[in-house]
């Protein structure tokens, strides 16, 4: 058995700034106070910036795994994921700030008296202390996604009806059971990685996360929201709110081509064709990504 408690896993890419603060509030939060066994990796997507330098110099401590080139989110973490003996794991993004509240000791508590619970996420919050909803997400089913690019979900956001996608009709300060929660921030059990696979590389960015989760629930494990430990999400800072425009026109694309992805992967063979070729339709209205 492996005598790492828990390795976390993030990977970047031209995230010099936010990566430092990452890892800085990690340690001065986390690392220099849990008793538990810690690894930290890094994986960086070929960065063209000073990530690789300011890692070497500030931060000693950490592993790091320098990739070729950027093969996305989900190959990047499968090749620290491929390596590690840990015996749970965490995906944490590179925007990401640790404070006060950021005792991951409590997730892995909670996961070693629920035998169960395969992925578990703290509450994700953004810097106005609102909650990132990426982190406490629903099956997008057909009708979920139709609710929520409607924006029916936003106009009736405790709905049952019409919210089922982000569900805040459930008590967002309460331990449940989620359908997804987000790859910027989450814990999952070796021994189900071991039984579920890794990330699935045909996604390049974005749903990755729905896509594993679904696959643990599919075999039987639970995914756990826990807000009793919470994580500040400065969102899109390499992604689609980047100040690179060509990163962000990138990203942007890849976000609503990966909807489709994961419609074909999960939804094509139970809906008739038109059903395909309308959800390609409202892709491109939505932003001519397709």
């Amino acid at each position: 058995m492996s005598n790492i408690d828990l390795e976390i896993i993030i990977t970047t890419f031209n995230s010099e700034f936010w990566l430092k603060k990452t890892l800085s509030t990690l340690k001065q939060y986390y690392l220099d106070k849990t008793r538990l066994n810690v690894k930290v990796t890094v994986v960086d997507n070929n960065s063209e910036d000073n990530t690789l330098t300011m890692i070497r110099r500030s931060f000693r401590w950490v592993d790091l795994i320098e990739l070729s080139d950027n093969h996305g989110f989900a190959f990047a973490n499968n090749r620290a994921l491929e390596k590690t003996s840990a015996r749970y794991i965490m995906l944490l993004n590179s925007d990401v700030e640790f404070n006060q509240h950021s005792n991951l000791d409590e997730l892995i508590n909670y996961l070693e008296k629920h035998p169960r619970v395969g992925i578990i996420s703290p509450r994700v919050e953004f810097t106005d202390g609102t909650i990132d909803p990426a982190c406490h997400r629903g099956e997008p089913t057909l009708w979920a996604s139709a609710t929520y690019f409607a924006n029916l979900e936003y106009w009736f956001p405790e709905s049952q009806l019409f919210g089922q996608y982000h569900q805040y009709y459930k008590d967002l300060n309460s331990i449940h059971t989620v359908d997804a929660v987000s790859g910027a921030a989450l814990v999952a059990r070796k021994e189900a990685i071991d039984e579920v696979g890794l990330l699935d590389e045909q996604f390049f960015m974005y749903a990755e996360d729905l896509d594993w989760c679904k696959r643990f629930r599919e075999k039987g494990w639970e995914v756990v929201y826990n807000p009793e430990v919470r994580l500040i999400h400065h969102k899109n800072k390499s992604g689609i709110k980047s100040s690179s425009q060509k990163i962000a026109k990138k990203t942007r694309k890849h976000f609503y081509i990966t909807m489709l992805q994961y419609y074909d992967k999960h939804y094509k063979n139970l809906y008739p064709q038109f059903l395909r070729n309308l959800v390609r339709y409202i892709l491109i209205a939505k932003k001519g990504a397709i």
